[in-house]
């Protein structure tokens, strides 16, 4: 594979060369300033660029959804930042918007509307089964991951929230590998222990932290491969593996890396 840069469209430079774009990329804070998330971030643009979608994003223009600043009780910082995203976005006239954070996923499609901002909201998972639904990203058979046994860890605010269960599971299904549950998954799947804003705050005292609990789920289900499809989880499931030491035995991959590492695109 080449070496050379992607080249990756902004909103305004597209809107000003009277160009309307299929998707908005939303990035969010993680995939843009987190090194790890940027992997992820890379990953799926790859994607994007193999099966020739035409996207933006919006770069220094994307402000924090404000996710975490409600989930905080910071209501007056959320609204802030929502109504400044929202303006961006109905100035450039936005209509579809994809995402691979779940907690942008969220706001943006449930939270915003209240506030005049109506958009067509996909996470990155569900955008990824439509393309292989529509044949336009293809599995090879005996591929990467062939042999590998995959859990799937799955995010409140995509799972519970949203309802969203099938859907990475499906594009997971299409690696050849064997797919193996957690014993606590679906509508009971247990927490990372980033969401509603504890990813930025100190922790309370307890026995054991949420992460390390839904480690030993990992360990007990023994997979080679963790799939998330957020942000923070990979943070949390990353470093739960780490305190184990046992980083070298299962990896700790987003969907969309696992995908792109399938069609030889990282």
């Amino acid at each position: 594979m080449s070496a050379s840069p992607i080249e990756i469209p902004l909103m305004s430079d597209l809107v000003a060369q009277g160009k309307q774009p299929d998707i908005l990329f939303w990035v969010g804070c993680a995939g843009s300033f987190d090194q790890r998330a940027q992997r992820i971030t890379k990953a799926f643009v790859k994607i994007l660029h193999h099966v020739g979608i035409s996207f933006a994003i919006l770069g220094q223009e994307e402000v924090c959804t404000g996710d975490p600043a409600r989930r905080a009780g910071n209501e007056f910082l959320f609204q802030m930042q929502a109504i400044t995203n929202i303006e961006t976005l109905n100035m450039y006239g936005v209509k579809k918007i994809v995402t691979a954070c779940p907690h942008c996923f969220n706001t943006l499609k449930n939270e915003y509307p209240v506030l005049g901002g109506n958009y067509e909201v996909i996470h990155h998972t569900v955008f990824l089964q439509q393309l292989i639904n529509e044949g336009r990203v293809k599995m090879k058979e005996g591929g990467t991951f062939k042999g590998k046994r995959i859990s799937y860890h799955d995010s409140c605010y995509l799972g519970r929230v949203n309802g969203i269960y099938e859907a990475p599971r499906a594009v997971l299904e299409l690696l050849d590998a064997e797919l193996v549950e957690l014993k606590r998954c679906r509508s009971r799947g247990l927490c990372c222990g980033a969401g509603g804003a504890q990813m930025f705050k100190e922790e309370e005292k307890g026995t054991l932290r949420i992460n390390q609990e839904r480690t030993n789920d990992i360990v007990a289900a023994k997979p080679d491969i963790v799939a998330a499809a957020c942000p923070f989880c990979m943070t949390m499931l990353t470093d739960g593996v780490k305190e184990k030491d046992l980083q070298d035995n299962i990896q700790v991959l987003d969907i969309a890396e696992l995908i792109a590492q399938a069609n030889d695109l990282l």
